[in-house]
Formats: structure tokens, C-alpha cells, sequence
């Protein structure tokens, strides 16, 4: 089976079932604080979870663009990935749990045909605060799933949500595929990860709402989402060992070959690890780089993810003797995969060739800093003596210096290297990481408020007001709003002067101050260009999106909160113009500040 048939087969399927389809997001979440990207389906589909009306009506499916980092360092085994498709269908409350799970089995076992004693599945234990749910074993029940494939875990399995401190959540059920590989003991079960149940299809049940004083409570409301990894079915479909022996990878693969002259097939577990790793992240590198938002690789947020995805990449590079230039090379060969698919890699191909180029000579000097840093150490060392674990850490997260090439220059001076200790401070390292991940699932779009109404409404008059100060060659970049501020980046190539940001600032309040109403309509999106709307466009020809007017001040696509009328934002204020990265310039402001 080819990758297009699978995504065509699974949107006409949904289509059948009274589906409409809809375009994938971009890969940088709007106006959302609480991830650095869109890590599954329901990310730019959190308003109409929350009740807003979604255009195209309340039963949905699309491929959703996905990144996740979280599990960086187990991309290589059989199916970690850092950039991968969801597939994903929705009930805005429509339908439930019966014809939910129920679609979910006939598009497995009857469409793509796999075996129903391959499938297990695993439903919500039930604890202090929420009962089993004992619908969800019926159903799987009714469909014939024998009690020792219907395995129950609790939250930590089979629980999803909320996005922030409350909102909507549920219990969820996860379809497993059995690869036939032997039980790792008796209690080996879809939870255990030993590889022998490979999860491939997750289905959400929001009927919950945790209030502030973290009580569950049933909403009158109810939502399905779900999520179909492509890359898992895909491999699982076709017999093979891997996500990497799909054509989705193999192309990739091949032309890592025939750059570095290693041949994959049959090498040894560390040159098939690195080869895994560099065609996952030269995957990712490029769809992030040929995303509309144009995020390039810098020291915050997006672009130091990108940037430590693509220094990763050229450090397994070095593993396989591979030189300058190859990047760009693999880049083509992911958007002559996807390029038909996604036709926002085509139009930006431009600039990802670029950005990779800029990339590797700023790595490349970085890593001649760190040879002359490493240098310095090792003058101050003798033959016997040990780099300790945190200094080889500073080369690492300082210099982008690998453990391996410490402990090669470490070794051609007859020095050691404390390797547990280096292991020690990566691990602290990580931990920090996804500490200040979770903390950036405070605030954002599931948190809806009114403060947050006012700040998305605040960036569209921003917005408009930049263009007419600055230029229509200013587009956004991306925008982040907590209920305190908003964050606001932008195309253009200097520092603003006070006296742009004074009249930036002026138009906004004048905005304000004629307290126009925020209307909404629904329309095709060639009827919102023809009207002169702004906005990230779907490539999706007949796509029906909200547009939201404010005047003669905005006209933009969105599908966020906004406030009822202009005036309700009371003022305006920028509190710093900055550099976010090369060619994007970033504000920070406030509203109703007076009143805080």
C-alpha cells in the first residue's frame, strides 16, 4: 500500500460517513501558548471543542502535520518519529463512543483489512474522580473483542486532558496492532512497551469539564477526537520491520547512500540508528522550514527546536563521513515526496535550501569555537586526568560538541571523560525541558477568557496597523497570547523607530476607540481573498473558513476568541519591539492596561 492511497482511502472513508474534509493546520500553533507546535489534530480545532461553530459543519476528518520532540532521543527505533501525519476524524458534538469506535473497526478490519486477532484495545480504568468507562468496554464487547483483548489502564494510559489548568477532557480507547512478537511475560499487555502491541489509532471522548476547583464535572456537550498515526499503518500494512522501510523514508535513505557511500541495508545497529535519525529529522527540519510561518533556526522557542533538529542531523552526518551540502540535498528529496501533498513545501523550497545553508556554516564555526574551547581544557589537564561531566556538558549544550567528539579529543591527549556525570547533567537538562514544556500549557486558546478574547482581538488591529505603518510585505510570523500579554512576530528587516511603533500604537487605539463591531462570516476561500482578507490560506479549493471583520481596521481569517466589539479592549500599549529571528521582528503589548 503507498502512503496516498492510505490517506485517500481513510479521507473518502469519513467523507462516506458524512465527513467534511478540511486542510491541515500549520505546524505553528495560532495565538497558543501552551505548545511550541502542533503536536495532534485537535490543536487548531481547540475552539470549536470548546462550542464555537466550525464551518464546515460538526462531523470532520483531515491529515493533520505534526511535530513532536518530547521523544527526540527515541527517534530511531521502529516507530518514534518527530514529524509524522495524524489522521484524525471529529464529532462536534454529534455523534459518540457507539459509532465512533464503531467506524473505527470497520475502517480497520473491513477497509484496510487487518485481522481482528491482531487488534487489541484498552479503555479507562475508572478512579476516585471518574467511573470505568463501561460503555466503551460494551461496545468493543458487542464488536466481538474477547476479554483478554480489552485491556483497562487508568490516566496515565487512557486519560486525555485538559490542554490547560481545566476545560474539556475524557477518557479515551486505544486500538493496538499485535506485531506477533513473543509476550515479554505474563502481564505483558498494550502498556508494557516491550514492541509487541504498536499503538495505532487513539479515540477521545470529551464529556468532562475540570472546573478551578478540580472537580470533573459531565458537560452538556460531548466531542469525539481521534488520531491514526499514517507512518505506523502504513509500515504495519506492507509487512515491514519499520516506519523507515516505507516509501516515505526509503527514498531518503537511499540518497543518504549514495551521498556518503555507507550502505544502509545490513549495517550495524549504530550506522542504522544514524541513518534513521538524520532521514526522521531532515523530515522534520524541512516541513517546519516550509511551513507558511517561516520559522527559521535561533536561540527561543520554534527556531532552537528547528536549529537542534538540524545540528542533530549533521552530527550523525559526521558519523557517516558525510560533508557540507548533503542537507539540502536530502531536503529535496522530502519535498519531491510531499511536495504534491503539501503544496507549501514547493512554494517555500526557496527558502528551506537557504536556511539549511546558513545553518550549517553557523554550526560549523560553533564547532571550531568548541575545538578551541576544548583546547583550553585540555591545556589545563595532564595524561591521566578526567574532563568532568559538567564541563563536557558546557561543549555539548554550549558548542553543540557530541559526547563522542569530547571524548575523541579527550582521548588523543590521554584524558578521560566522567561520562556519568555528563549523562547526569543531560538528563537534568531534559527534565528542565519538559518541565518548561508543561509549563506552556498555561493560558492559551483552551483556557478561553475574556482577557485572551481581548489580546486575539488586539493582534488583528496589530496586525493591520503594522501593514499600513511598515508596508503589505509585512505578514505575521506567529503569535503567542497568555491572559497578561500578547506576542506578536512579523516579516520585516530592522529595527522599528519610536516614531512607527507611536503611530502602530495610535492606530490600534484609534481602532479601539471607535468601538466597531467584531463581525464574523462564513465563505470560500476564494470569496475571503476576493474580499481582501489576510490570513494563512488552505490550498484546499471550496474550503469554507470565518472570516472576522473590524471595520475598515481588519479583515483576517481566524478561528480563535474575540471580543463582541472594539472598544471592550479599552487601550493599547507595546511594551517592547525586538529581533525573533532573521527577517521577523517581534512585539509584545498589552490591552486595558490601566485597569491591571
Amino acid at each position: 500500500m503507498l502512503a496516498n492511497e492510505l490517506r485517500q482511502l481513510y479521507i473518502d472513508f469519513f467523507k462516506e460517513h458524512g465527513h467534511a474534509e478540511i486542510s491541515s493546520a500549520s505546524l505553528i500553533p495560532e495565538n497558543d501558548p501552551s505548545v511550541l507546535f502542533t503536536t495532534a489534530g485537535m490543536h487548531p480545532l481547540v475552539p470549536y471543542l470548546l462550542g464555537e461553530k466550525h464551518p464546515a459543519g460538526n462531523r470532520l476528518v483531515d491529515c493533520q502535520k505534526c511535530i513532536r520532540t518530547g521523544d527526540i532521543d527515541e527517534v530511531g527505533d521502529a516507530s518514534h518519529l518527530t514529524f509524522f501525519e495524524m489522521m484524525g476524524n471529529w464529532s462536534l458534538n454529534d455523534y459518540f463512543k457507539d459509532e465512533s469506535i464503531r467506524m473505527s473497526h470497520e475502517f480497520l478490519t473491513k477497509v484496510l483489512q487487518i485481522p481482528q486477532d491482531k487488534i487489541s484495545v484498552s479503555v479507562f480504568a475508572g478512579d476516585e474522580d471518574v467511573p470505568r468507562d463501561e460503555t466503551t468496554y460494551n461496545v468493543w464487547k458487542s464488536l466481538g473483542y474477547p476479554d483478554e483483548r480489552i485491556h483497562f489502564y487508568g490516566r496515565k494510559d487512557n486519560w486525555w486532558g485538559p490542554a490547560g489548568e481545566t476545560g474539556p477532557c475524557g477518557p479515551d480507547t486505544e486500538i493496538f496492532y499485535d506485531t506477533g512478537k513473543p509476550a515479554c511475560g505474563p502481564a505483558c499487555g498494550p502498556s508494557c512497551g516491550c514492541g509487541k502491541y504498536v499503538e495505532i489509532w487513539n479515540n477521545v471522548f470529551m464529556e468532562y469539564n475540570k472546573n478551578k476547583e478540580g472537580v470533573y464535572e459531565k458537560m452538556p456537550i460531548h466531542n469525539v477526537d481521534t488520531g491514526l498515526g499514517l507512518d505506523r499503518v502504513l509500515y504495519i500494512m506492507n509487512g515491514q520491520k519499520s516506519v523507515y522501510d516505507t516509501e516515505q523514508f526509503m527514498p531518503i535513505i537511499r540518497k543518504l547512500e549514495e551521498l556518503t557511500g555507507v550502505k544502509y541495508d545490513g549495517a550495524d545497529d549504530e550506522t542504522v540508528f544514524a541513518f534513521r535519525v538524520i532521514a526522521d529529522h531532515m523530515r522534520a527540519a524541512t516541513f517546519i522550514l516550509g511551513d507558511d510561518k517561516a520559522v527559521s533556526p535561533s536561540n527561543v522557542d520554534q527556531g532552537y527546536v528547528l536549529r537542534r533538529i538540524i545540528r542533530r542531523t549533521m552530527r550523525y552526518l559526521r558519523k557517516l563521513g558525510g560533508g557540507d551540502g548533503i542537507m539540502n540535498e536530502l531536503a529535496k528529496v522530502v519535498v519531491e515526496i510531499y511536495g504534491p501533498v503539501y503544496a507549501e513545501l514547493r512554494r517555500n523550497e526557496n527558502f528551506i535550501q537557504d536556511q539549511l545553508a546558513k545553518e550549517e556554516m553557523t554550526f560549523n564555526r560553533t564547532l571550531d569555537q568548541g575545538m578551541k574551547e576544548a583546547s583550553k581544557i585540555l591545556s589545563k589537564l595532564s595524561a591521566g586526568d578526567t574532563i568532568d561531566g559538567l564541563t563536557a556538558f558546557h561543549l555539548y549544550d554550549t558548542f553543540g560538541f557530541p559526547l563522542e567528539f569530547t571524548q575523541e579529543v579527550a582521548a588523543e591527549a590521554g584524558v578521560g571523560v566522567d561520562v556519568e556525570g555528563f549523562r547526569e547533567h543531560f538528563k537534568e537538562h531534559q527534565e528542565k525541558s519538559r518541565a518548561g514544556a508543561e509549563k506552556k500549557f498555561k493560558g492559551g486558546l483552551s483556557d478561553a477568557s475574556e482577557e485572551t478574547a481581548r489580546l486575539h482581538t488586539a493582534t488583528h488591529l496589530l496586525d493591520g496597523a503594522l501593514r499600513k505603518v511598515l508596508g503589505d510585505t509585512v505578514w505575521q510570523r506567529g503569535s503567542n497570547i497568555t491572559p497578561e500579554r500578547l506576542r506578536f512576530d512579523f516579516s520585516f528587516d530592522r529595527k522599528m523607530t519610536k516614531e512607527e511603533l507611536d503611530e502602530v500604537s495610535r492606530l490600534v487605539n484609534e481602532a479601539i476607540a471607535a468601538d466597531v463591531p467584531v463581525t464574523c462570516e462564513e465563505m470560500t476561500v476564494e470569496e475571503a481573498k476576493a474580499q481582501g482578507a489576510i490570513g494563512v490560506f488552505t490550498d484546499k479549493y471550496g474550503e469554507k473558513v470565518k472570516v472576522y471583520t473590524m471595520g475598515p481596521y481588519s479583515k483576517e481569517i481566524c478561528g480563535g476568541p474575540h471580543a463582541k466589539h472594539t472598544g471592550e479592549l479599552v487601550n493599547f500599549k507595546i511594551l517592547k519591539e525586538e529581533a525573533s529571528s532573521a527577517g521577523v521582528r517581534r512585539i509584545k503589548a498589552v490591552v486595558d492596561y490601566e485597569n491591571k
